[in-house]
């Protein structure tokens, strides 16, 4: 947790964990208080109950702090899901195919493969459409999921902070092999990323335009 794999990641887990927190002081003020009340209210210290009145004080106590607390942390929710709906303009479109057992990725050339390769520090535009059952675009790492449904288009959107490889999985059960339904995301430096696209570009008969601001070579002058 909080390594910051994504835009999303960091404040995913800080609310995580401030939900996690609240929760267990929550739960450990109850647990002292009925502690308190079964020894203050015993049989043994009231062997003779008596009727107690109710407290408006009281009431409006513990109905307005837990509205403040249930507000706050939709407030957070809110401001997460706008973080993730909210795809920055230029970001590369890439169209993803699921079925049952396999993701596609068809780059804007028309490139096809079966894992994403994106380049680092880029926004990522991913249009997902099923074959055939539902199925939810799930990367752990970028905290981020989407459905992927029949007859629907579902945008979402990342961006890969590190030059390294992440999983995807199907988080939507699809079949008798759902659980194998796994790729992966190669996240390549801009050099390495425009020498790969280029590559599988000419591997599969595609015309090549680079989908950076600038290709290797350019890349390679400008420094």
């Amino acid at each position: 947790m909080l390594k910051g794999s994504s835009p999303f990641s960091d404040y995913v887990d800080t609310t995580f964990l401030l939900i996690v927190g609240l929760s267990a002081l929550v739960f450990i003020g109850i647990l002292i208080t009925m502690v308190y009340f079964l020894i203050r209210y015993s049989r043994r210290r009231n062997p003779n109950p008596t009727n107690i009145e109710g407290s408006v004080p009281l009431e409006i106590t513990w109905t307005v702090i837990p509205l403040i607390l249930f507000l706050g942390i939709f407030y957070m929710g809110w401001r997460g899901y706008l973080k993730e709906l909210i795809v920055p303009e230029g970001a590369l479109p890439i169209k993803v195919t699921a079925r049952m057992w396999a993701w596609s990725f068809e780059y804007p050339n028309g490139v096809v493969t079966d894992t994403l390769y994106v380049p680092v520090n880029t926004p990522m535009k991913l249009t997902l459409h099923s074959m055939d059952v539902n199925h939810s675009l799930f990367i752990p790492a970028f905290r981020i999921k989407k459905d992927v449904i029949p007859n629907r288009e579902n945008v979402m959107w990342f961006k890969a902070m590190q030059v390294m490889s992440y999983d995807i999985a199907c988080a939507e059960f699809c079949g008798l092999q759902h659980s194998y339904m796994y790729t992966k995301v190669v996240a390549k430096d801009s050099v390495q990323f425009e020498e790969w696209y280029r590559s599988v570009s000419a591997r599969q008969a595609k015309p090549y335009v680079p989908l950076l601001s600038a290709g290797p070579k350019e890349q390679e002058t400008q420094e």
